[in-house]
């Protein structure tokens, strides 16, 4: 039971650290001091400690001997470096989703509508965690320990994803660009499904290349 609280604890200190650097609370070069951490959120420093290792795999926090841990100086063009593979993983997991899910796209609705409503209380960090949580579901589908394991090693679930809200892109067309990969799977069409995730990965990477060459 105990380790299954420390778990737990280490998933919900995650998450907290995860949106507070995703919405900028904590910036980049910032310092993560595990005892101030443990004692802000009422926990011992062990979750605190396992919850920032699992950022640095994610490569949003990095540590240093005699330094402690900080969050990650994240380069641009290092993201996007990231899209073409997101792409390529993201085409394969939908088409195997469309074959195993049987039409059902019940979760995928849920997230969706999630989505809608989080664009009308104005919410773009729950906006992009039901975003997070909608291709995460599509993952799993595929029922590819491998592709899984590929995915979450890309940090789709850190700024790559969430970083596009209210920079690159308009909350509002968030979550419309779902709609029709959800249409796709729900007909059972593994080929328009794997062409839809690749085209809402790469329209995301076309934004943020604007972006990027806005500001040079």
């Amino acid at each position: 039971m105990a380790a299954i609280s420390r778990t737990v604890l280490r998933e919900q200190v995650k998450d907290v650290l995860l949106q507070r650097i995703a919405s900028g609370e904590l910036k980049p070069g910032e310092r993560l001091v595990e005892t101030r951490i443990a004692q802000e959120l009422g926990t011992s420093q062990a979750p605190v400690r396992e919850a920032l290792r699992d950022l640095q795999l994610m490569r949003l926090v990095e540590s240093e001997p005699f330094r402690g841990s900080r969050v990650r100086v994240v380069d641009e063009e290092e993201v996007m470096e990231v899209f073409p593979v997101r792409a390529s993983l993201e085409e394969l997991a939908a088409r195997l989703a469309a074959e195993r899910l049987d039409g059902d796209v019940s979760a995928l609705v849920v997230e969706l509508e999630a989505m809608k409503e989080a664009v009308r209380r104005d919410d773009t960090n729950a906006l992009a965690q039901h975003d997070i949580a909608f291709h995460r579901l599509i993952v799993e589908a595929a029922g590819n320990s491998v592709l899984e394991q590929s995915w979450t090693s890309l940090g789709v679930e850190s700024r790559i994803t969430i970083s596009l809200y209210g920079v690159y892109m308009e909350p509002t067309q968030a979550a419309e660009r779902h709609v029709k990969l959800i249409d796709a799977i729900r007909a059972r069409n593994p080929a328009a499904a794997g062409r839809e995730a690749r085209k809402h990965v790469e329209v995301s990477a076309k934004l943020m290349r604007t972006h990027l060459r806005a500001s040079e």
